[in-house]
């Protein structure tokens, strides 16, 4: 018999979507359970806000670095194990077997209160969860660009299909003095995804 966590036939491998969002869904209802504040981030929250919808990756939530303690606890009661990896921005459990990060620490600045305030409460598969605001999303995404890491292949589909829900002055104003981010702005706008930025004189840019 044949490896059941190996490759598909085709060489492709096994599509973990269906897993990872039952792991979505379990830990936000302990979450919510515990009374915790939260939001749904990363690829599943892009799923949630009606984004591509082939999820291979883990599970990610945001939570509030003072609750970090409450909600090992509250996790730990339910009967997941819940691990302090090197890097220290996150934590780590399993559900349904799959990984799942719990992030108190983004890229630049801890996780606050508002950036969950602004979440919306959307439903994965019939759950109803706090998922980060699109915009805060593509923030995300575009802080983590870098001279060693840019790739705009995997960004780009987010954009184009949440770009109604974006507020794209705020994506400016946080990530475009950023020559990274600035240079994925400029192609949404040669792809005709967005409108050229104005300058103060009416012209745009």
């Amino acid at each position: 018999m044949g490896d059941l966590a190996g490759p598909d036939d085709d060489g492709l491998p096994p599509d973990r979507s269906q897993a990872i969002l039952e792991a979505a869904k379990e830990v936000a209802s302990l979450l919510k359970a515990g009374g915790h504040s939260f939001a749904l981030a990363g690829g599943v929250a892009v799923y949630a806000h009606g984004g591509p919808g082939t999820l291979q990756h883990d599970v990610d939530f945001c939570v509030l670095p003072e609750d970090v303690a409450a909600v090992t606890g509250t996790l730990e009661a339910a009967g997941l194990a819940v691990v302090e990896p090197p890097e220290d921005w996150l934590l780590k459990t399993r559900s349904q077997g799959q990984e799942v990060d719990l992030i108190f620490r983004p890229s630049r600045a801890p996780v606050s209160r508002e950036l969950l305030d602004r979440a919306e409460v959307l439903s994965v598969q019939s759950v109803w969860m706090p998922v980060l605001a699109a915009t805060d999303l593509l923030v995300g995404r575009l802080r983590a660009f870098s001279e060693h890491y840019c790739d705009f292949g995997a960004v780009l589909p987010i954009a184009r299909t949440l770009r109604e829900k974006i507020d794209w002055s705020r994506v400016r104003q946080e990530c475009g003095a950023e020559p990274m981010p600035a240079a994925f702005l400029y192609l949404l706008e040669r792809l005709n995804v967005i409108e050229p930025e104005e300058t103060g004189d009416g012209d745009r840019t």
